[in-house]
């Protein structure tokens, strides 16, 4: 021992011989459970509380009384009670998902043009990389892969795409749903653990879908290469053998919107938009300056129209503002620009969507307390008994797949069983299979949009159609049936969950990074050329490559690795930690970690606690403290 501490410590017994209080780092055991410092039984009950697994499902305590012990008004009220709240949660799940439908909504009015616009430049989607990246941006932008695979569906059945070069874009708007969710995720950012777990639950999606263009994308690029040899790779000629295989005729008369019969209704109330002028601004009919997208009231006007040097009196619908007995929706009654009113309704609709959240949380907490809390949890996390097992996840597979269709929409299933992880009902595990069929229940839009093409185009918007679809049964076959493989995403999702949880602003910045910036780079430096995509890429690549092997050889093999490379103190420490950008970041409440995550302080409590009666002196070599 030190000389210094040993004189402190013989300082400290002699302060406690005087005061006749015991010092647990001389005296023995018994003076430690004699001044209320745990024993070592008590140390293994506070370290199986330290090893908490927030990711397990939470078990609350039942304090309610149980059925047969309840009153016949007291079984009245219980069962009022849960009526009540069912009709609430089912009124606030409609609220979510009409500002789902504002949200798309806003993001078309404020860059449909824009995607339409980018859509029909066919020679920068040439580029397989250039189209992946259009292809999250502009579901980014529109809210909706359904409405993006149904614009490339259109053009590949007008030959303004060809297949080949559509499936890179297809696989971008993959990617690019599952941004809502990851921000409905942020609706419980003030609970720590439910954060973790909800940002978790919304990312496993992610991370699945980058995987999955990660495996197949450079297969199909490399192919496309060689075209005049291969014309295509493993899932062009995969989904074309299907198509050829099939005799199915046109079907002009499918109803494409199940949910939407719901929630119509009351979202024309307030917004009507012309969704068909993107797609007629992708293909090229009208120019994006001739077009309003908010829908308004016309007039037939006779106008002379100048063509070739001939002057002719021609109809021509001129737009206008609604009279208020006229008007069809809210924003029909003004002459505001497209952006103005997106803008406005872009704010609506996040408003809109956090009150909901905050609500449909707080009800399920209620909703799902008690015996009504254990009972479900059992249900919905259970397996199949004995060796059928492995079969429980296929059948979430299904499950996800089939409510998808439902609803037609895979961002509001998505959305709404994220809230269900937060709160500790879903595990992150049975979260990852349904958000597998989540995946190919909303391809079942692209296959209606292909069948109302006429006969001559249907196989081409069938091929994409199918490209869509098998694309994601592909990564369901590598990322789901071999555990081990099944855990790489969600392990990519815990550990994004985890961060978040600690720093909370790092969700923002995935949020912005992963769906605007990372893409709006990798497609700009995709437009001059491969030259240059392969001049900026491949070293970043190959960088980034480096460090996650480090990484790894640093977690599971570090006396492999030279001595300086064992960790990463050498660096600055802004290079290889977040904890200087979280000092930044601290000055908003909401971003601060929350209790359990905050870090210990730096420096050593003082030897003494004046709080405490009995004053007991710390000695940090004390192997029994």
């Amino acid at each position: 021992m030190d000389p210094e501490k040993k004189e402190l410590a013989e300082k400290d017994l002699e302060k406690g011989a005087c005061t006749g209080v015991s010092n647990p780092a001389f005296d023995g055991p018994s003076a430690i459970v004699s001044n209320g410092i745990p024993d070592s039984k008590d140390v293994e009950d506070d370290v199986s509380e330290d090893t908490f697994d927030p990711w397990e499902l939470v078990n609350p305590k039942v304090k309610e009384k149980k059925w047969k012990e309840l009153s016949s008004f007291g079984k009245f009220k219980r069962v009022m009670w849960l009526l009540a709240r069912l009709v609430i949660l089912l009124a606030l799940l409609y609220l979510f998902i009409c500002s789902l439908d504002f949200l798309s909504n806003a993001f078309k009015l404020l860059g449909g043009k824009s995607a339409g616009q980018v859509f029909s430049q066919n020679s920068l989607l040439r580029n397989p990389v250039c189209g992946l990246m259009l292809g999250v941006l502009g579901t980014v932008l529109l809210q909706s892969s359904s409405t993006t695979t149904s614009i490339i569906v259109t053009m590949v059945a007008e030959s303004i795409l060809d297949v080949q070069t559509a499936i890179p874009i297809i696989m971008g708007a993959n990617i690019g749903t599952s941004v809502t969710n990851t921000i409905v995720s942020m609706g419980q950012i003030t609970e720590v653990n439910e954060f973790r777990r909800a940002f978790g639950g919304a990312t496993v999606h992610d991370m699945f879908n980058w995987l999955t263009v990660f495996c197949l994308l450079p297969i199909e690029a490399i192919c496309a290469a060689f075209e005049p040899y291969a014309h295509g790779g493993p899932l062009y000629w995969l989904t074309r053998s299907i198509v050829d295989s099939l005799h199915i005729e046109t079907a002009q008369d499918v109803n494409k919107e199940l949910l939407k019969v719901i929630t119509k209704p009351f979202t024309k109330l307030v917004i009507s938009i012309d969704s068909k002028a993107i797609t007629k601004i992708s293909t090229g009919e009208v120019l994006a300056e001739d077009v309003k997208l908010v829908k308004h009231c016309k007039d037939a006007v006779m106008k002379n129209v100048t063509v070739n040097g001939t002057t002719s009196l021609e109809e021509v619908q001129v737009i206008r503002k609604c009279a208020l007995g006229e008007a069809k929706s809210l924003f029909a009654l003004t002459d505001w620009s497209d952006e103005l009113v997106g803008g406005i309704l872009l704010v609506v609709a996040l408003v809109l969507l956090c009150i909901c959240l905050v609500l449909i949380v707080k009800t399920l907490h209620s909703l799902l307390s008690g015996h009504i809390a254990v009972a479900i949890k059992k249900v919905v996390n259970a397996n199949f008994p004995g060796k059928l097992a492995f079969l429980t996840g296929y059948l979430a597979i299904v499950v996800g797949a089939g409510l998808t269709i439902l609803v037609q929409s895979s961002s509001i299933f998505t959305s709404a069983i994220t809230p269900l992880v937060g709160i500790g009902v879903l595990k992150i595990d049975r979260m990852y299979p349904l958000t597998l069929g989540a995946n190919i229940g909303t391809t079942f839009t692209a296959i209606l949009a292909s069948l109302t093409q006429s006969s001559t185009k249907l196989k081409l918007a069938l091929h994409i159609a199918f490209c869509h679809l098998f694309f994601n049964i592909i990564g369901i076959i590598i990322w789901y049936p071999i555990p081990a493989m099944r855990r790489v995403p969600i392990k990519l999702a815990k550990f994004l969950g985890n961060k978040t949880a600690k720093y909370r602003w790092f969700a923002i910045v995935y949020l912005i990074l992963m769906f605007f910036l990372f893409p709006a780079f990798i497609f700009a430096i995709s437009i001059p050329g491969w030259e240059v995509l392969v001049g900026v890429g491949v070293p970043i690549l190959v960088f980034i490559i480096v460090i996650a092997i480090i990484n790894c050889m640093q977690s599971r093999h570090p006396n492999r690795l030279p001595k300086k490379l064992r960790n990463w103190d050498f660096l600055p420490i802004c290079l290889h930690s977040l904890a200087p950008y979280d000092r930044i970041f601290r000055c908003c409440k909401v971003c601060r970690p929350g209790k359990d995550e905050q870090s210990p302080p730096s420096t050593p409590p003082p030897a003494y606690n004046d709080t405490i009666t009995n004053q007991v002196p710390v000695h940090y070599e004390n192997t029994v403290l």
